[in-house]
């Protein structure tokens, strides 16, 4: 019996990678936990393990081959068993026919009998029924949030009493009854946002206003009788009348673009698929169905978000634009000139599709400042030497781990992430920063953990370490994994301020700049000081203005006064 290995799971959200080179050939023997083959993903270079034993039948991957999770790696042909062998080829017993499958009818459901006539008591005349729609709510209000629920089913409502409470993006309102009766089924619950013109609840009621009086706004009167004739002779029970009140608002043309259209047919589903549809925040109408008529089941719903998160990943995965966003076809370039193509490699991919999809998603801004590091630079000079005993570089970058650490703790919602799906603050009680390193496959970001808990010697011989294993192709993922907070330094190769892109989940990052020699008034004087710019992107839809500029400013004093890194933590 053939054995496949397929490539298992690499990380999260990894999915893919290239083959960088095989380590057995067809014909070969391998063991449980021999490398097999050496491959490169878009964060880091790993050795993939066999996971079963015995002679290699067939290769079906080559060096330079792009695999994914779970594709098919070779086919081995393991040692027989003979027990295991004859119990596989021992014929197992058939179990016998059922005597009496096709000649028992089955009897049909209670629930399946047809009703063959009509209800004894058939009411002469029916109550009429009154659906309340949402009415406008003012201008360019097109939906609220259900605050409140002031009525229940069987309750007696009276004209402009208050059914429920509303809170719209301007002002919270209570919504009155537009006639009076008893309310036979609501279609609203409390935390729910409702639309102008849609269904609030129904109501039923004897009181319709007669022909020879005044209509009250909006009243529809019910159809004439001949309409309701039945086109064939059966029974059909008498059906209340409807009043519909008020009639659903034609809205604006530039407002239906909202997404909610009062006039449209709606969509054939129970009540509970357009709750649960609902609940995921999906559009009722632009779910296919496929039951009877296109009737719309919740399995249907299901489908549609798992389709829709597809083509969402798909786009972000490529680096490609949101849905909405068009994109623009490359022009023939040789009609210019002589050009020449090379295909991206995993880490350029991977920082294409994540800094596409970062700045799409967050609402980007970024405070500048500079700090005077004259008196903290001859202090690096100083200890330069100690941190190179213990196998590290004392670098300016090393430095501003300790301060960030220090900062975020001063700044808790800097160091916290956003989960939009749940309208929550996730604040973390750890300090895990990120550095920026430079390579020749591009930019990669190990993660030094725990931060705040290691002196500033410590955490240069650990950035040092970790920055030669990413230019070494050595890094892990557990040692790309985790950061709270990131710093980008580039004051090695120059420039004056930047803007640092901000890495999900993340909410800020600091960019470094060249430090240069500036005149500086102090003390009524002129004085040449080490002048360093820094550069804050944050998350605006966390942090304002003002909490992002006291934070640079913290850092700021923190260099220019070191003994209050001491003193305050």
């Amino acid at each position: 019996m053939v054995t496949e290995f397929r490539l298992p799971e690499l990380g999260e959200n990894i999915e893919s990678a290239d083959i960088v080179k095989i380590f057995v050939s067809p014909g070969d023997h391998i063991e449980v936990d021999q490398p097999i083959l050496e491959i490169e993903t878009d964060k880091a270079t790993l050795e993939v393990p066999s996971t079963v034993s015995g002679t290699i039948t067939a290769l079906h991957v080559n060096e330079n081959d792009s695999v994914e999770v779970g594709q098919l790696i070779l086919t081995v042909e393991p040692a027989e068993n003979p027990s295991a062998a004859a119990t596989a080829e021992s014929p197992q017993p058939e179990a016998p026919p059922s005597p009496n499958t096709e000649e028992t009818p089955k009897a049909p459901a209670p629930s399946q009998q047809p009703a063959s006539s009509p209800p004894a008591n058939i009411p002469q005349q029916a109550p009429q029924t009154i659906e309340f729609y949402l009415p406008e709510l003012g201008e360019n209000v097109v939906s609220g949030d259900v605050v409140g629920v002031l009525v229940q089913v069987g309750d007696k409502v009276e004209v402009d009493q208050p059914v429920l409470e509303i809170e719209t993006d301007k002002a919270t309102l209570e919504v009155p009854s537009p006639a009076s009766g008893v309310v036979k089924s609501l279609h609203i619950q409390e935390g729910e946002t409702v639309h102008v013109g849609q269904l609030l609840l129904v109501m039923e009621s004897l009181n319709i206003p007669e022909d020879t009086a005044e209509p009250a706004p909006g009243f529809v009167p019910p159809p004439p009788a001949e309409s309701k004739k039945p086109s064939v002779p059966v029974y059909e029970p008498p059906q209340p009348e409807k009043v519909i009140y008020p009639k659903p608002p034609e809205l604006p043309v530039e407002r239906k673009s909202s997404g909610f259209d009062p006039t449209r047919k709606l969509a054939p589903a129970a009540p509970s698929t357009r709750g649960f549809a609902r609940k995921l925040g999906v559009d009722i109408n632009k779910v296919p169905g496929t039951g009877p008529g296109g009737r719309i089941s919740i399995l249907d719903v299901q489908n549609y978000v798992k389709q829709m998160s597809k083509k969402f990943e798909a786009l972000k995965e490529s680096g490609g634009p949101l849905p909405g966003v068009a994109m623009e076809p490359l022009p023939d370039f040789t009609k210019w000139g002589e050009i020449r193509r090379e295909a991206m490699n995993n880490v350029r991919k991977k920082t294409a599709s994540h800094l596409s999809y970062a700045w799409t998603t967050i609402p980007h801004v970024t405070n500048h400042d500079k700090a005077d590091i004259t008196q903290v630079e001859k202090l690096r000079k100083k200890y330069g030497e100690r941190a190179k005993a213990a196998g590290g570089k004392l670098t300016m970058t090393a430095i501003l781990l300790k301060i960030v650490a220090s900062a975020l703790k001063a700044f808790p919602k800097v160091n916290a992430s956003l989960d939009m799906e749940h309208h929550e603050i996730i604040y973390k009680a750890y300090y895990h920063i990120g550095v920026a390193v430079d390579t020749e496959r591009g930019l990669l970001v190990p993660v030094i953990k725990n931060v705040d808990q290691k002196s500033i010697i410590e955490l240069a011989v650990e950035l040092t370490e970790l920055s030669q294993k990413a230019r070494d192709r050595k890094l892990s993922l557990d040692e790309m994994q985790g950061g709270t907070f990131s710093i980008s330094n580039l004051g090695g190769i120059g420039g004056t301020y930047f803007t640092p892109i901000v890495n999900p989940p993340e909410v800020a990052i600091l960019g470094v700049s060249r430090a240069t020699i500036e005149p500086v008034f102090v003390e009524g004087d002129f004085q040449p000081r080490l002048m360093m710019p820094l550069s804050l992107s944050y998350d605006h839809r966390l942090i304002d203005g003002a909490d992002a500029a006291r934070f640079l400013r913290w850092i700021v004093e923190a260099l220019e006064q070191p003994f209050l890194l001491a003193l305050e933590g």
